[in-house]
């Protein structure tokens, strides 16, 4: 038996103690911008802009219904195309000023569709993935680490099957590159019962601020000067062409009648594209291509 109530519950509780950890590191406190949509539903935005640490972060949550589940919602499940829809969820995009501390991206949602005279479907989603600048091998590793204890309570298959996932996923096809050293990532997810699928779910929330707040602690204050900040410009360029061209969350979003500026908040606030660039040979930018956008296995 799903219960919407005790997720919605969790969701806004997890957004609060992410913020709370968050404006704890930087020293500088996040808005809070709260909306409604039209259509039905609202959100919380919790957004920093030139913070001490985080040059833009945003950490929300949305709780938003209709009558016509969005394309997007519905890409691999036709059947479902029509249904009256709710969704629910908490996504994050963090961009750290310091070119060494890496960007990172967080979500967990919860999807039901209604029809009458038929069952309910449901499902769960999220994931997160962690995108360097200058790649730790130590720094993938504790990453990739936590998401694999997040996840083997519930199978020993997941964290591969997720990693995998992610792996297929953050990919800029058009540049045959990953957008970063990956993470977890699952969609569409109800194998398991409500219980635990939720409690899967709400394992892959908590385990966000362990895997990534160690990361940041330890890049945060690294010296760095216009070589490393001209560096990183060039590659959130990278970001945007995913969010832009594939992310389906920003699809749906967009499609669904959602708020914009809650949408967008993913997008870093500088960026560079050049022309057919490319980094010294053995640097360290080259040293992002060769030994960490590649997929592997860190643990």
């Amino acid at each position: 038996m799903t219960d919407s109530h005790a997720v919605k519950t969790y969701l806004l509780d997890l957004q609060s103690r992410i913020v709370a950890t968050l404006e704890n590191i930087d020293g500088k406190a996040f808005i809070t911008d709260s909306w409604d949509r039209p259509e039905g539903g609202g959100g919380i935005s919790r957004v920093i802009e030139e913070g001490n640490v985080f040059e833009r972060g945003g950490v929300n949550f949305s709780h938003v219904m209709g009558n016509n589940l969005p394309p997007s919602a519905a890409a691999h499940r036709p059947e479902l195309a029509g249904r009256k829809w709710e969704a629910m969820g908490v996504s994050l995009v963090l961009h750290p000023r310091n070119p060494y501390a890496p960007t990172v991206h967080m979500n967990v949602r919860f999807f039901i569709t209604y029809a009458e005279g038929k069952p309910d479907v449901w499902w769960f989603g999220g994931g997160m993935d962690l995108t360097p600048y200058y790649g730790f091998v130590e720094d993938a590793r504790h990453f990739h680490q936590c998401c694999k204890e997040a996840l083997s309570p519930f199978g020993q298959d997941l964290h591969p099957r997720f990693k995998k996932w992610c792996d297929e996923y953050f990919y800029l096809k058009h540049r045959k590159e990953a957008r970063g050293v990956g993470g977890i990532f699952f969609d569409d997810f109800n194998e398991l019962d409500f219980a635990t699928s939720f409690a899967m779910t709400q394992s892959v929330g908590d385990a966000f601020v362990p895997a990534y707040s160690a990361i940041l602690e330890k890049r945060k204050d690294m010296s760095y000067g216009e070589r490393e900040r001209d560096f990183q410009a060039y590659r959130r360029g990278r970001y945007v062409e995913f969010n832009l061209v594939f992310d389906r969350g920003t699809l749906f979003g967009l499609q669904s009648g959602g708020r914009t500026e809650s949408i967008l908040m993913s997008m870093p606030p500088i960026v560079k594209w050049r022309y057919d660039w490319a980094p010294e040979e053995h640097s360290a930018e080259a040293a992002l291509a060769t030994e960490f956008l590649p997929h592997r296995e860190w643990v």
